[in-house]
């Protein structure tokens, strides 16, 4: 499957590191551009692998404050790089669900069945076998809490509604976040109406779990109440302190704040002046802009990442700040445009970094498309056909379906998946209409099912039946066949 490489990014290597290399030394500090200056490696025993930046750890703020442009090329994207100069700590494996797949007392029948239909149409069942989907959620197959009524049918061929009663590996690779996995999946199973595993399930900050193993003590921000912090106790983060924390310790800190009784009654407060802070991980969308901007400030200005102080060179005792996506908008059940999402957040954030101190703020930003979201989808799809199909490998056909041309469509492409783009979200071209920057190399759909039916179509064939016959007989109806009402 191609991968990405140095001519990919339309860029020569030797040169841009040169024209980066002379650029940093006018704004960066000596700590920032000596020799190795990069992220702590764990030692052999760690869980996490380290995966080449696609885009650039320097913030584009002074591109984008005055011009918020809705899409960037993909060659400009290709051009860019990322991190803390060379990599995205990822997990070195999928994260085990917690909680086993129920299975319908009715499918068990049914898997009898399709079992023995299957064992007669083996060469069709090879090339289900050889394809998977990667769908975005937002725009594709739900509005907030609204389904996508056409999702609903989707995943129901895919979980075995169809002639050979065959589940055709997908995961879900999105850009949302703030919950825990368990949490967001068991809430897309009952919006959807179908079985949705932590195993198949890949949101934003998912791969930021690898980050438990470099930082101790973090402060993360974003989402609903404080679900975030229960996130990422989970992913084995030691200390967790959430900005309504700091809040309840010291009101003062934010003069805009909002602060309710629920707020204060499960906030942990401490003398947070006597605390170190070793980064900033930004989960999801911030509730409180207010607060979460000055906290988030406070800290990037801070010396060594301790509250109430100021460093002499905010650049050198700089914490690391990391965002789980780069979204700059996404849909939702607004009848009008798409709204702003935590790439604003971010770019704004940058703005300030910028204003204060004079330098572009260096920070890490997962999420579609880069390409470490990507590498630990292809962890999490081999994992999931393993639960399938007992076959840990990766499909040769793999869809990605997305609403979004700037983070869904341009990271499959620039990962040689074949993309999908639909009409349902972000990307409202007319009929006929692909994305002029970042056109999907598969097709322009109305929605999420008619681009699965295509799929199915070309890699199954025509005639395949997207629907289950539970009266079919394996000893009358062999290859190719299924009998249908």
């Amino acid at each position: 499957m191609p991968r990405f490489d140095d001519s990919d990014f339309v860029v020569d290597a030797a040169s841009a590191t040169s024209r980066q290399s002379n650029a940093a030394q006018d704004t960066l500090s000596p700590r920032d551009t000596r020799a190795g200056s990069t992220l702590p490696i764990p030692g052999e025993s760690g869980n996490t692998v380290e995966i080449p930046a696609t885009r650039s750890s320097i913030s584009d703020a002074a591109a984008l404050m005055h011009n918020l442009s809705l899409s960037p090329s993909m060659k400009d994207r290709r051009g860019s790089r990322n991190s803390f100069g060379t990599s995205l700590p990822i997990p070195r494996s999928p994260r085990q669900s917690r909680v086993p797949s129920a299975q319908r007392p009715s499918a068990i029948s049914q898997d009898i069945m399709s079992s023995q239909i299957q064992d007669m149409s083996k060469e069709k069942v090879k090339k289900a076998k050889n394809m998977a989907f990667a769908f975005d959620i937002d725009g594709v197959l739900a509005h907030g809490n609204e389904p996508i009524e056409e999702a609903k049918e989707a995943l129901r061929i895919l979980n075995g509604d169809n002639e050979l009663g065959i589940k055709i590996p997908h995961i879900l690779l999105t850009n949302g976040g703030g919950k825990t996995e368990e949490a967001r999946c068991a809430q897309l199973s009952e919006l959807l109406e179908n079985p949705i595993s932590t195993d198949q399930f890949i949101q934003s900050h998912t791969p930021m779990q690898a980050l438990a193993e470099y930082y101790d003590t973090v402060l993360v921000c974003g989402g609903e109440d404080y679900k975030v912090r229960e996130v990422a106790e989970n992913y084995g983060f030691k200390n967790v302190v959430h900005p309504k924390d700091i809040l309840a310790w010291d009101p003062t800190v934010s003069p805009w704040r909002t602060f309710s009784d629920s707020d204060r009654a499960n906030a942990k407060p401490r003398d947070f002046s006597k605390m170190k802070f070793d980064a900033i991980l930004v989960f999801a969308d911030s509730r409180d802009y207010a607060t979460d901007m000055q906290v988030i400030m406070d800290l990037l200005l801070a010396e060594d990442g301790q509250l109430l102080t100021r460093a002499q060179d905010p650049v050198a005792s700089r914490i690391p700040v990391y965002f789980s996506q780069g979204d700059l908008v996404f849909p939702t059940n607004h009848k009008g445009p798409p709204r702003l999402t935590q790439g604003a957040f971010r770019i704004s954030i940058e703005a300030q970094y910028k204003a204060l101190t004079g330098v572009e703020l260096e920070r890490v930003v997962y999420g579609k498309p880069e390409r470490a979201t990507y590498t630990y989808a292809d962890e999490v799809l081999k994992a999931w056909m393993e639960q399938l199909h007992d076959e840990a490998r990766l499909p040769e056909h793999i869809y990605m379906v997305g609403d979004n041309p700037q983070s869904d469509i341009i990271g499959g492409n620039m990962y040689g998946w074949n993309t999908c783009l639909v009409r349902t979200g972000v990307f409202q071209g007319k009929e006929g209409e692909n994305d002029p920057h970042n056109p999907a190399n598969f097709g322009v759909f109305d929605n999420v099912l008619e681009a699965v039916k295509s799929a199915l179509a070309k890699e199954l064939g025509k005639d395949f039946k997207l629907k289950w016959n539970p009266k079919v007989n394996p000893v009358l109806h062999g290859e190719g066949v299924s009998a249908v009402e």
